[in-house]
Parts: C-alpha cells; sequence; structure tokens
C-alpha cells in the first residue's frame, strides 16, 4: 500500500534544538538540531515504511497572510544562529536520505503539506503528517493522520478523526475555528480576549462555527457576550489565519516524492564529518567508506619465520608502526603482535615471531633513537614492550597525543574511531 510521510521541517528542526542539549562537532558546527531530525527521520522510516516522503520548509518571514494581518507571528523571538547554521546541513541530509524538500515563496510549510494531502486523499493515498504544530490537526480525514510531536521530539500522538473526536469533542474541520475563537500566542492570532481551549470548546460544540457563535452572540452568558460582540472581526481574521491554505501551485506531482531509500555513501560522507558515530553503527554505515577511498586497500602481509628475512630488508623504509596489546593494563596485559606500515603494504610480526633468535634486527631497529618512528599511544606500546626486555626509542609522532590535541572533547579516541572518523584506507589482509 501506497503511503505518504509529509514532515513539517521548521517544526521538528526547532523542536530537536531546544530538546537536546547543544551540541558540536569537532569544527565547531552545531549540531543538536541535525542530531534530534536525523533520529526522527530514521525511527518514522523504520515505523511508518513510506511510499512517498517529503519535508516541507518555510521559505521565509513574510507570507500572503501578512497582508491581511501585519503583525501575523509578530511575537516570535528571532531564530537561534546556532539553530540558522544548521538547516543548510538539514538541506544535505534530506539530499542524501533521497527524501524530497519544498519551499515556496509566500507559503508556509503548512500550505505545502496542506496541498499535499489533498491531493493525495483525492487519491484515497494514506498520509502521515508530522509537525509540533496542532494546526495541522486540520488536514486530518479518514485517510490522512497527524502525529503531533510532544516532549520534544521523542513522542508523538496520533490523531485521525476518532481522536480528535475524543480530544476535543470536534471534527477535524472545527480545529480552524476553535483557533478562531481562543487565537495563538505562537502565531500573533489575537482571537477573542478572554475566550481560552475551555470556552471556546463549550461555543462550538453547542454552535458549530465561529460565524454561528457570532451570530448566538446574545444568547451567551455573562462578560463573554461583551467580549465577543467587541472582538466579532478579529474572530472572524484569526479564523482566516489559522486556515491551511490547500491550492498552493506546487509544481510537484505525487509520483515526483517517491522514496527510494538512502544513499548511503553520501549519508556516510556526511555523517563523518558531523562525527555521528551511533548513527553510523546503528545504520550498518561503519564500513562504507567514502567515494574518496572505496578502492583504496592496504595489503597486509603476516610474517612468520620463513618470511623473517625478506621483511627485515624492509625496516628501512617503514614509515609507521602500531603495537597490539590485549588488555587494558600494559604492565600486564598479553602483547599480540607489531603492524608496521611501508609503502601501501601492513606487515604483521606476531610476538612469537619478535622474540625469536632470528628477529634481532627487528628488536634493534625498535630501540634505535636515531631511526624516526610514527605510532599510536607510545606511553602504552612503551610499557608492554618493556615488560618483555624490549627497547622502543625514537618515536616522533603519536596518533592519540595528535587527536587528542585536535579535539580535547572527544570522548573515544580509539584507532579503529580514528580510522573511521578520517575517513582512513581500508587494510586488506593478503598472504
Amino acid at each position: 500500500m501506497e503511503k505518504l510521510l509529509l514532515i513539517d521541517g521548521n517544526s521538528i528542526a526547532f523542536r530537536a534544538f531546544f530538546a537536546l542539549p547543544p551540541l558540536s562537532n569537532s569544527n565547531g558546527l552545531h549540531t543538536n538540531a541535525i542530531l534530534g531530525f536525523t533520529n526522527i527521520l530514521l525511527r518514522l522510516i523504520e515505523e511508518q515504511k513510506p511510499t512517498h516522503f517529503l519535508v516541507a520548509f518555510d521559505a521565509g518571514k513574510i507570507t500572503f497572510r501578512h497582508a491581511d494581518y501585519k503583525e501575523y507571528k509578530g511575537g516570535r523571538a528571532k531564530t537561534p544562529p546556532e539553530l540558522s547554521e544548521q538547516f543548510p546541513v538539514l538541506r544535505e541530509l534530506l539530499r542524501a536520505f533521497n527524501i524530497s524538500q519544498l519551499e515556496l515563496n509566500g507559503y508556509e510549510a503548512d500550505d505545502i503539506i496542506g496541498t499535499l494531502t489533498r491531493l493525495a486523499d483525492e487519491q484515497k493515498m494514506e498520509v502521515v503528517v508530522v509537525s509540533g504544530d496542532k494546526d495541522m490537526l486540520q488536514l486530518v480525514s479518514d485517510h490522512v493522520t497527524v502525529a503531533l510531536t510532544i516532549k520534544g521530539i521523542s513522542q508523538v500522538e496520533l490523531y485521525d478523526p476518532a481522536q480528535i473526536k475524543e480530544r476535543y469533542g470536534l471534527i477535524p474541520n472545527q480545529i480552524i475555528d476553535l483557533k478562531g475563537l481562543m487565537g495563538d500566542v505562537s502565531d500573533n492570532i489575537p482571537g477573542i480576549p478572554g475566550v481560552g481551549e475551555k470556552t471556546a470548546l463549550k461555543l462550538l460544540q453547542q454552535y458549530g462555527t465561529v460565524e454561528e457563535v457570532l451570530l448566538h452572540a446574545n444568547e451567551v452568558p455573562g462578560k463573554i457576550k461583551e467580549k465577543i460582540i467587541e472582538h466579532a472581526e478579529d474572530a472572524k481574521m484569526s479564523k482566516v489565519l489559522a486556515t491551511i491554505f490547500r491550492e498552493v501551485p506546487i509544481e510537484l506531482k505525487l509520483e515526483d516524492i517517491k522514496f527510494i531509500g538512502h544513499d548511503a555513501p553520501a549519508l556516510t560522507q556526511l555523517f563523518r564529518k558531523l562525527e555521528f558515530k551511533q548513527i553510523m553503527e546503528r545504520m550498518n554505515l561503519t564500513g562504507t567508506p567514502n567515494e574518496d577511498v572505496s578502492k583504496e586497500h592496504i595489503e597486509c602481509i603476516i610474517i612468520d619465520e620463513a618470511g623473517l628475512p625478506r621483511f627485515i630488508q624492509t625496516l628501512s623504509s617503514i614509515e609507521a608502526l602500531h603495537v597490539e596489546i590485549a588488555g587494558d593494563n600494559p604492565h600486564a596485559a598479553n602483547l599480540v603482535g607489531l603492524s608496521f606500515f611501508a609503502a601501501d603494504i601492513c606487515y604483521y610480526l606476531p610476538f612469537e615471531i619478535l622474540v625469536s633468535k632470528h628477529a634481532g634486527a627487528v628488536r634493534d631497529w625498535l630501540a634505535d633513537d636515531k631511526i624516526s618512528k610514527q605510532m599510536y599511544d607510545v606511553h602504552r606500546a612503551e610499557l608492554a614492550l618493556h615488560w618483555r626486555d624490549i627497547s622502543l626509542k625514537g618515536v616522533e609522532f603519536d596518533v592519540l597525543l595528535a587527536a587528542y590535541l585536535l579535539d580535547p572533547t572527544e570522548s573515544s579516541l580509539s584507532l579503529s574511531g580514528l580510522t573511521q572518523k578520517y575517513a582512513l584506507p581500508v587494510i586488506a589482509e593478503g598472504d
């Protein structure tokens, strides 16, 4: 069955930004809204399994509604710059997910979503709309469900006609009348002063629409009657402002927004830049190199007694080495072996070969302080080798120390983690 998933991009981005603590990558790019947005995308794709997918954004602050009411949304605070800088990356994220996105000058994301739900509803296509804005409830129908985010973005409430009837005692289209009577502080829609949700619901359950409430204003008891009569024009205007426009001139057709699944290389490259390690593991992208290194492998040769003489001849060309230790405590842990890198070839020397009588030249090479060496975690390596009566000298560059200096806030500086973060080549075992 075909299913269209529509997301109110600005609403979800704002909620993600304020739901998560401040986060940034090692280059200083703020990432909390991107992380929250990514998580909700993954959850929705898994739960809803959409065949069609689009995220709608507001194109700017001025819409056709401002022609009738210049103060529309006038009370909203300026978007924090920490969030503004994340919107271009959010759009890049959607491209990597192969999710369609759309914004149109003069219209809000609500209007784009409203138009697409109408088109899908006419074809009896199942639609799920995701937003934090209750205005979207007016779009609910037998084929359209609205998922309202609550408590940030971690939970949603699903509304179909039955849920709206149970929650408000109204049909979906009356949500517009509800906003017309009570207004909306967040959108700077005035409504009728003194009429809150409880009073508005009572009036609508009795009279049905804003227009009927105004016609029967004299029947309303107490001071509310005076408020209704005095602010009748405000109520009419508020209803118009709250009505989602569902005739936006969208050139896209439903077949143009089919969802074909994500682009793994593009997502991998983006997540590496954002340093979203857990999401990469969750999506099984940790072993998917980006396009720049997808064909680059390093041959690894395991050295045995027979191959030791030939390996010793290559020591002068060794560029880097790594000491592999099993265990957390280098004073007592098992020393597994050493890896040496030279000219796109990795040589692996098991510990039992290193301590053999024929490997004296290798041990001398390790102990020579005149030979420059590069490696990872020199302190740990020195200790492990020391307890085996093997000296290590001449190390001039430590990858672990360099990684820490680049980003002292990084919680995990494992060699495998750094390999993924900086998109290093893959080692392939040879003979």
